[in-house]
């Protein structure tokens, strides 16, 4: 290559990159145009908005402004009036004082007056009262004594007869209205008992089963016995087995276990062991059940849940064919519309009566009264103390402070003594009569007496010249507390002692 033509691509080069550069340096003028354009665009946009902002701030400062000087326009009308209604109280009360003034004048003069009278009238008393002793020949004082006494005699003889007048009204409006309350109550309340013997009968599907029951030398009965505590009965009656036992919730353990087993066909000691465990667990659950249950038809909630399980072990005890579980749940019912028509606490008083019988649920298990039994067991899990009153007074074995515990102990009475609640067979009703007529005969001075009303009254004749009207009333308690310490009966019975004096003349 000539060095000619190598000037020439040098030239050229030379000019490309020349204009490389000037298109570079075109671009970069460009950039920095465009970024000066947008950095002015910003900066007109963030004045803009400044100025937006500024505008708001002062509307809302000028807002504010208006709305506190309404605010204060209408605090110094407020003032304003109050102002004015003081400004009148001060012209009443002042007003008033005026008045006072003229009236504690008026009295004043009054009062002059009447010390002028009351002199004249003291004078004129003194002349009379002398006058009186010389007509009638007594001293001052004794007549006053004779006036007195006569007086006070009429006095006594107006206050007994108005006293037994009071008496008698206020006797009959209370029986109209304790009648009325019952009743009401009664009416919203109705409910079903099922009477169940103290044995749990258990069906056999034939008499074969007897004997795999007692098994070889008795020893299935015997390991039967032993784990639930039971007594099995196993005598003539055909394709029947019966289970005794003290405490009722081992008594359906028994009888569960025992159904199961026969089901099942196979009894031995190992199986019946078994059996037994799974019927425990399963009449646990049951109890539990049935407890939770009771809260919902009581309409309770918020119990521990050990008092919850102890309430439903009543499920399995009866009272004279009265489920107890049932019992207290319609005492509850009872105690809830009770309060709920005098104003007292329903709450408390449905809590009391759903839990009042709870120490009937462990009561073969430990000492003492089931009342006291309940009371503990309750304020050991923590239930308020209203209501463990209400159970530990419901028997009066603690004297009742509250008139949600006497609601408790009217329910309790309702729910056990109302007609149908308790059932009883015929030969032990006939006893129970003829037990209260015998204990009433075995006093002093009683000619005859007679049960009535079922069982629930005890009329005493009585001879009159061997008892008065203070030993009738002696009479009567006597033979209440012998029935309470001889006698088991549900609800009360009331004694009547009857004295009647006779007397005959023959006209000729």
């Amino acid at each position: 290559m000539d060095p000619g033509t190598l000037l020439l691509i040098m030239i050229g080069m030379i000019v490309s990159a020349a204009i490389t550069l000037v298109a570079i340096r075109a671009g970069a003028l460009g950039v920095v145009r465009n970024a000066q354009r947008r950095a002015d665009r910003l900066v007109e946009d963030a004045e803009a908005r400044k100025r937006a902002i500024d505008l708001e701030a002062q509307e809302a400062a000028i807002n504010h402004r208006r709305e506190v000087e309404v605010e204060l326009r209408e605090q110094r009308r407020e003032f304003s009036r109050v102002e004015r209604r003081l400004e009148q109280r001060e012209e009443a009360l002042e007003r008033r004082a005026e008045g006072l003034e003229r009236s504690e004048q008026g009295l004043r003069d009054r009062a002059a007056g009447v010390d002028d009278a009351e002199r004249a009238v003291a004078e004129q008393r003194t002349l009379a009262q002398a006058e009186l002793e010389r007509i009638a020949g007594m001293h001052a004082e004794e007549a006053r004594a004779t006036l007195l006494e006569r007086l006070d005699v009429e006095l006594r003889d107006e206050a007994a007869r108005r006293v037994r007048a009071m008496e008698t009204s206020a006797r009959a409006e209370a029986d109209v209205r304790a009648r009325k309350v019952l009743a009401t109550v009664m009416q919203r309340m109705t409910s079903e008992i099922t009477a169940e013997t103290t044995v749990s009968v258990v069906p056999l599907p034939s008499d074969e089963v007897k004997g795999r029951i007692i098994g070889r030398e008795g020893r299935n009965i015997r390991a039967f016995e032993a784990a639930t505590g039971c007594d099995l009965i196993i005598d003539d009656t055909p394709e029947a087995v019966t289970v005794s036992g003290f405490d009722p919730v081992r008594r359906e353990i028994a009888r569960v276990a025992l159904s199961r087993l026969i089901q099942d066909g196979r009894i031995q000691p190992t199986r019946i062991e078994e059996a037994v465990e799974r019927a425990r667990s399963e009449v646990d659950r049951s109890i539990l059940e049935a407890g939770e249950q009771a809260l919902v038809d009581a309409e309770v909630t918020g119990l521990h849940p050990e008092v919850v399980k102890t309430i439903g072990r009543l499920r399995f005890r009866y009272s004279y064919g009265q489920n107890q579980l049932r019992h207290c749940v319609e005492t509850s019912w009872l105690a809830a519309a009770l309060a709920a028509e005098i104003g007292a606490d329903v709450e408390i008083a449905r809590v009391g009566g759903l839990l009042h019988d709870l120490g009937k649920a462990v009561d073969r298990e430990l000492e003492g009264t089931h009342a006291a039994i309940g009371a503990d067991i309750a304020r050991r899990f923590g239930v308020p103390r209203e209501v463990v009153h209400c159970i530990a007074a419901h028997h009066e074995e603690v004297k009742p402070e509250t008139t949600e515990a006497l609601i408790v102990m009217i329910a309790d009475a309702m729910s056990g003594s109302r007609p149908g609640a308790r059932r009883e067979s015929a030969d032990q009703y006939i006893k129970r009569l003829e037990a209260l007529e015998a204990i009433a005969n075995s006093f002093d001075g009683v000619e005859q007496s007679f049960a009535i009303q079922a069982g629930r009254e005890v009329r005493v004749i009585v001879r009159p010249e061997q008892v008065d009207d203070v030993g009738a009333a002696r009479l009567a308690r006597d033979v209440s507390r012998q029935i309470e310490e001889t006698l088991q009966y549900p609800g009360e019975i009331k004694v009547t002692v009857v004295r009647e004096t006779r007397s005959t003349a023959v006209a000729r």
